[in-house]
């Protein structure tokens, strides 16, 4: 796990300088080395920066920018490749020499044996840049579900790739511009949507994808999409199913145990954590952690939950006592880290620097076990609005908007009838329900905030979410949010949240439930098969080989919350009521007396917090970037040596 910077230019175009301070703006993603090269050729420079938090093979064999002696290619490379010894093992079979036990290294010799086939046989978490010598090409990757990020801007000549936006600000060649459609991304569904940045002319390279720059052109091809299950095959066979699923979540586990620093498990003692608790003790790789953040409040602590599963599997557990006012002190850092705009990632802020505090690199999440086992309540209520959508369909427009404005008069205010307002008055798809189950922000009160957006503007914002919607319209109504949720929500807030909130402390966080050959397999499954018992997630807690405490899989569902709503009418309300409130922020795309009302609704009690903290989040950075106040080569100097 690290962080990389590059750049492909005509010769003397960009400077060494610049290069060195967009990798020093890294430094709390790699604090243990750093590297530099530059390359020329007749009609082209590349330099490359990099920074490294060694994971595996600790010694200088995994120094990067990293070359391959025999091919002349270069690479420079963010993840892990969690079966790079199977690779090695078919690379060394072909006669090729690979000398470290680096997977940075096999990831280069793979790509010089198959070329871009090499992608088809990874198996991790990655977003690297390789320069082709034999080609005179720069050839740019992310692994399939979007786990690591990679980003560039792209003006006349110019090529720009790094880890982080902030990265590329900080070559000073990308202007400080915010893109409006990011921002409406933004407001209505609390992140900003691949391809599109925070910035304007700045893109991300969307998950399964890569992209070859040469001659001044870039090119972005897809090479890996979430399988499409038709209806009409089989059900599936219990025993059969459980088994394959049980095998291929063991083998996830495994794959991302294997580490030559200490592993760690999050453990909120809820039933995904827990299952990667259970499952990594069947891995049989030896000893590991778990931690918990726990608070005094009683309200908001897991402990008994955590410990009952600790206890249990025998992990080496650890709690950190987190008192509110200290959570409240991390909240100004987070958001200083935040590479884009997200109305998310707080919790994940506290709980990493909580696990690095114990010299803790690695840990692993239960990121995505509600979208592939079908957990969250959205999986019943966007199939409900699909099927309202059908029956509504029989009734002419203009009667439905009588409706809606007959409940809104009867039911005023609140963000629950706004949304029944919203499902009576649209248009049936699949897209809208989704945006109206995860939105923030739509309709009205989106262009209420947005005096300059149009409908046109907005749906063309949204397009990313609308070519989901196409993408998965031939599958069953469970896996068509199950693929919903994986494109927009996993990839575009949990995972880059995760990215950016663990690296802000020098942790890699693993996912193991979105492992490609998991969620594959999932996706061949029927989705009312996933959604057929009352036990929540069963196929996950019957597929396990173990049996967890029957008050992890029988207690209400919660994730890892903090209490924004209180502390936003209490200990944050000075600072967050005068950001909404100062009419002389940079944020002047937003509409004062909009923003304003917002924060009155909330104090009155008619919206839920999510909304004034999007606007307060949203207002801080760009104050931020205007000002340019963001982790800089000093401070990320001064955190490296610490």
């Amino acid at each position: 796990m690290c962080g990389f910077v590059g750049s492909l230019s005509p010769p003397g175009r960009v400077s060494n300088e610049s290069i060195r301070l967009a990798t020093a703006s890294m430094a709390h993603r790699g604090p243990d080395d750093c590297g530099h090269t530059s390359l020329s050729t007749s009609s082209c420079e590349l330099k490359l920066g990099f920074r490294r938090l060694a994971i595996l093979d600790l010694s200088a064999a995994g120094h990067q920018p990293m070359a391959d002696k025999e091919s002349g290619n270069w690479i420079v490379f963010n993840g892990e490749i969690f079966n790079f010894h199977e690779v090695q093992d078919e690379l060394r079979a072909a006669g090729i020499r690979v000398e470290s036990q680096c997977d940075t290294e096999v990831l280069l010799k793979a790509y010089g044996r198959w070329g871009l086939g090499c992608l088809d046989r990874l198996r991790g978490m990655f977003a690297f840049a390789v320069w082709d010598h034999n080609q005179q090409r720069l050839v740019l990757a992310r692994d399939r579900l979007g786990i690591k990020p990679l980003y560039y801007f792209q003006e006349g000549g110019l090529l720009l790739f790094a880890s982080e936006v902030r990265a590329l600000l900080a070559t000073g060649l990308v202007p400080r511009i915010l893109n409006p459609a990011a921002i409406v991304q933004y407001l209505s569904l609390g992140s900003v949507y691949d391809p599109d940045t925070i910035l304007a002319g700045v893109r991300s390279l969307r998950p399964g994808h890569y992209a070859i720059c040469q001659q001044d052109t870039l090119q972005e091809k897809q090479y890996w999409t979430i399988p499409q299950r038709r209806a009409g095959r089989t059900e599936p066979n219990d025993y059969e199913v459980r088994e394959q699923a049980h095998s291929l979540l063991q083998e996830a586990v495994k794959l991302r145990m294997i580490s030559d620093v200490p592993v760690s498990v999050f453990l909120s003692g809820g039933i995904d954590s827990s299952a990667i608790v259970a499952l990594a003790r069947q891995s049989g790789t030896g000893e590991f952690s778990t931690f918990s953040v726990v608070f005094p409040e009683a309200a908001y602590s897991e402990a008994p939950y955590s410990r009952a599963v600790a206890r249990k599997f025998g992990s080496v557990h650890r709690e950190v006592m987190v008192p509110e006012k200290d959570a409240m002190a991390h909240i100004f850092s987070a958001i200083r880290y935040m590479d884009q705009p997200t109305i998310d990632g707080i919790n994940t802020f506290i709980i990493s620097g909580a696990v690095r505090s114990h010299g803790i690199k690695v840990a692993l999440s239960g990121i995505g076990a509600d979208e592939v086992f079908a957990g969250y309540s959205t999986f019943t209520t966007i199939p409900a609005m699909m099927q309202f959508f059908k029956v509504a369909r029989l009734v002419p427009p203009g009667i439905r908007a009588t409706l809606a404005r007959g409940f809104v008069s009867r039911w005023r205010g609140g963000d629950r009838t706004r949304k029944l307002q919203m499902i009576l008055g649209a248009e049936p798809s699949a897209a809208q329900a989704y945006a109206i189950a995860r939105g923030v922000f739509q309709d009205t009160a989106l262009y209420g905030l947005l005096p300059a957006a149009d409908t046109a503007a907005v749906r063309e914002a949204l397009c990313p979410l609308l070519e989901a919607a196409r993408d998965a319209s031939e599958l069953d109504p469970v896996n068509q949010v199950s693929f919903l949720e994986l494109r927009n929500y996993v990839a575009n807030t949990l995972l880059r949240d995760a990215d950016t909130m663990g690296m802000a402390h020098a942790l890699e966080i693993r996912q193991p439930y979105l492992d490609h050959k998991l969620v594959e397999f999932l996706f061949t499954l029927p989705g009312s098969y996933k959604r057929r018992q009352k036990v929540p997630k069963w196929l996950l807690t019957g597929s396990l080989g173990a049996e967890l405490p029957p008050q992890i899989v029988h207690r209400a569902k919660r994730g890892f919350l903090l209490p924004f709503d209180r502390w936003l009418r209490s200990d944050l309300r000075a600072e967050v009521e005068g950001v909404l409130r100062d009419r002389n922020s940079s944020a002047e795309f937003l509409d004062a007396r909009a923003v304003v009302s917002v924060w009155e609704d909330f104090l009155a009690r008619k919206t839920s917090w999510s909304r004034p903290w999007s606007l307060y989040v949203l207002k801080r950075w760009a104050d931020r970037l205007r000002n340019n106040d963001l982790p800089n080569m000093t401070e990320a100097s001064v955190y490296a040596q610490a």
